[in-house]
């Protein structure tokens, strides 16, 4: 089988899975466990079906940012996902279940852009001139991959396992905000499930949202004013259930909450 027809078999099996809502086996049997640039290539084939049915791109997810989780797949990079207008929730309105797949929830700090990016940043410093402001976000991931059953082609191509996500309310200024020591604590239900730090995102978020910049910018992409960039957890994630709530606490960032439908 050629690479482009067994990436479009993949990405079948992904899509017929999104609208099904039916779990589907690992891809990394159809394209191999290491070829990252395939899975690439799988979500970029679904992401221009959302497009075609109408979906806009507002911004991009970055995962595997725990190094802890890059060893144990195996890899010593994060990835990438793409958001939609669609996977935004907000504060008040409750995420039905029937949207979601295999749903975990997990604390995170976004980035707005104040300007476009369409070339490499060099520091984390240049980069702080793009950013607008930074907040508070849960970010609801979920796998089409039966049981989470992962390696990293199968979450690549299954957009970074991402599903929704929301983002708090406050607006702050990147010199308001230590990125790197500030506390998170998130509640379910009202009890602390989940605890971290800034740094326990590539040791800064702001080198995880470094490597997004520059893998788009190396990939023939740019990210456009306005865009929101989710920079990876902050602890561990949560599985989510039917009626459950979850509030994020990060210092210097305020609250965000998000709530599920029974």
């Amino acid at each position: 089988m050629s690479d482009s027809v067994s990436q479009q078999s993949a990405a079948d099996k992904i899509w017929d899975s999104i609208n099904s809502k039916e779990t589907c086996k690992p891809i990394r049997d159809i394209i191999g466990e290491a070829n990252i640039d395939g899975a690439y290539e799988i979500q970029q084939i679904n992401t221009n079906r959302k497009l075609a049915n109408g979906e806009q791109i507002i911004g991009y997810k970055v995962g595997l940012t725990s190094f802890a989780v890059q060893k144990q797949l195996g890899v010593d990079q994060p990835d990438f996902g793409v958001l939609t207008k669609s996977m935004l929730v907000s504060e008040e309105e409750q995420v039905p279940m029937s949207a979601l797949m295999q749903p975990k929830a997990e604390a995170e700090i976004g980035f707005v852009l104040s300007q476009a990016i369409d070339e490499k940043v060099e520091t984390i410093f240049e980069l702080t001139h793009y950013i607008e402001y930074a907040c508070a976000s849960i970010e609801i991931v979920g796998s089409r991959i039966e049981g989470w059953d992962i390696r990293i082609t199968d979450t690549i191509a299954d957009n970074a396992s991402a599903s929704h996500f929301v983002v708090g309310k406050s607006k702050v200024q990147l010199a308001d905000v230590d990125l790197v020591q500030c506390k998170m604590s998130m509640t379910k239900n009202g009890e602390i499930i989940s605890t971290g730090q800034g740094r326990a995102c590539m040791d800064n978020p702001l080198n995880a949202a470094l490597w997004l910049v520059n893998t788009m910018v190396e990939r023939g992409a740019s990210l456009k004013k306005g865009d929101v960039i989710l920079s990876g957890a902050l602890g561990p994630m949560v599985p989510v259930i039917a009626g459950d709530r979850f509030i994020a606490e990060i210092e210097g960032l305020g609250t965000v909450s998000v709530s599920f439908e029974n």
